[in-house]
């Protein structure tokens, strides 16, 4: 094929556009297990790539005009594939040392998350940038067909992008993993180099196919790793600590999502919080749906406190639920019922009717926008029975109500009865009721349930405070700046010198 052919350059330009979304998709996930998949972390890595290809549009076309050599273009791209495929073995130990440093200051998604995307992955994408202007002037022979010639190669390079985007997203990163996903971009890169190049670029495609063979390490190794992978949404992993717990990770890992031990229910986590209010109702809890059902460590302990009440256990992943079975011992609790779905088609497809609803689905720090609206309050309220209970675990930090304040406001427009529980150092359980007749938590009998969360209940009915304000504009699906709230709240606590660790699920209340 004719090096300044229209084909082999179509060829090359539709190959780095699918590579170059197909390494946006894969960083995002290779950088999901360290900073996380916040809206800052995505903005960063958003407005760098974007950065990155207009940096390489600029210099490509440049460099076209000095230097319209398809061996050139041919060798930018076949660079492009090499840095890709050296991504992933390379991150890993650079993104440990970024997080080892930055852990002290909480701010370290904000900071990291920026100078990896920098640091590892601008770079290839500004090579990639730099083909479409290049391959168009080597493709255009008159002036007459320069706007042909342009509109047919950014297409093609928008339409190979999305193909980079939904592929990885969808089929590749799911099967096969991220470091195997950038490895297949290598591969593809380096065949599209080879319609100018030649044998060279197949050389370095075999190479880059052959790496595939190389298993993935651990992400983020520790000691009693368990378990790890990157399902449909998240990077998941299980480790035991050396006294018998296993802790559930998501994502970056700063918030432990469920506890499991042999011979005890009871964590000193949040998830003790919820078995502190059934008391709270006027008859026997028989009925709970938990909206972030995670490994089933809430739902364990209503079956030994609250044998009697059926539990709907609500997760999105079926990653999660799957290693809750394997890790967790939820295939040991008759009462629950899974459902792998978003929290809130849960809601609205069921007609079930609950005296308990546990929303737990807040990955921590970061509550799901539409899980903190008025519309999904007033949903919850509907499958609520006469008298139930809407409990809400609220991520905070010390002097800065902020989070908490918007949604128990946003929640005060839809039930009577809202209160507030300070149950751990970062976490807030909020208590909804739409009972007229209901008595403050204050009022709590006591001796009221099981013996073994006596503590808890004293705890409850001493610390709970009444939340009477409404929010002055309550959060609606229209308009809920939940990360913007949070994101702000952790920097600045951040700035004040206080620090997120494990420690943000302390230990028992």
């Amino acid at each position: 094929m004719n090096q300044r052919s229209p084909a082999a350059l179509a060829l090359l330009v539709f190959g780095a556009g699918t590579g170059s979304l197909a390494t946006e998709i894969a960083a995002s996930r290779l950088l999901a297990p360290y900073f996380g998949s916040s809206t800052i972390v995505w903005a960063n890595l958003i407005g760098l790539v974007l950065g990155a290809l207009s940096l390489g549009y600029w210099i490509g076309g440049r460099l076209a005009d000095r230097r319209p050599e398809p061996r050139l273009l041919g060798g930018i791209v076949l660079a492009a594939a090499a840095w890709v495929a050296m991504t992933p073995f390379v991150a890993r130990p650079f993104l440990d040392a970024t997080v080892r440093s930055l852990d002290d200051a909480s701010a370290g998604a904000v900071i990291g998350s920026f100078f990896a995307v920098l640091l590892l992955f601008a770079p290839g994408v500004v090579l990639l940038g730099m083909v479409s202007p290049f391959a168009i002037r080597l493709a255009i022979s008159t002036v007459e067909t320069a706007g042909a010639v342009a509109g047919r190669f950014y297409a093609l390079s928008t339409i190979g992008s999305l193909l980079g985007a939904f592929l990885p997203a969808l089929v590749v990163i799911p099967l096969a993993g991220t470091q195997r996903t950038f490895l297949g971009t290598a591969v593809v890169l380096a065949l599209s180099a080879a319609v100018l190049l030649g044998r060279k670029a197949l050389v370095a495609a075999a190479v880059a196919a052959a790496l595939v063979a190389i298993p993935p390490g651990a992400v983020k190794a520790e000691a009693g790793l368990l378990h790890e992978e990157e399902s449909r949404y998240q990077f998941v992993q299980v480790v035991e600590r050396a006294d018998g717990r296993r802790l559930l990770r998501l994502n970056e890992g700063i918030a432990v999502h469920s506890v499991w031990r042999e011979d005890e229910v009871l964590t000193g986590g949040v998830w003790d919080a919820f078995l502190a209010l059934p008391p709270l109702l006027d008859r026997p809890l028989r009925s709970v749906a938990i909206l972030g059902n995670a490994a089933g460590t809430t739902a364990r302990a209503l079956g030994v406190f609250y044998p009697d009440a059926s539990v709907d256990g609500v997760e999105l992943d079926p990653a999660v639920s799957d290693v809750g079975r394997r890790y967790f011992g939820m295939d040991e609790i008759p009462q629950l019922r899974v459902h792998d779905v978003d929290a809130r088609p849960f809601l609205r497809s069921t007609d079930r009717r609950y005296d308990l609803i546990v929303a737990d689905a807040y990955h921590q720090p970061y509550v799901p926008f539409y899980l903190a609206t008025r519309e999904f309050f007033r949903l919850a309220r509907e499958r609520l029975k006469p008298g139930g209970i809407l409990a809400l675990n609220v991520a905070s930090v010390p002097d800065d109500t902020s989070l908490l304040d918007g949604i128990a406001g946003t929640l005060r427009y839809e039930f009577e009865h809202v209160w507030v529980w300070p149950a751990l150092r970062f976490n807030k359980v909020v208590i909804a009721l739409d009972d007229p007749a209901v008595r403050s938590p204050r009022e709590l009998d006591v001796a009221d349930g099981p013996a073994a969360l006596r503590p808890l209940r004293e705890l409850l009915a001493r610390d709970t405070e009444v939340v009477r304000r409404k929010a002055a504009r309550p959060w609606t699906d229209d308009r809920a700046p939940v990360e913007w709230v949070t994101d702000r709240m952790i920097v600045e606590y951040a700035a004040s010198g206080g620090e997120l660790d494990e420690d943000f699920l302390p230990t028992r209340p």
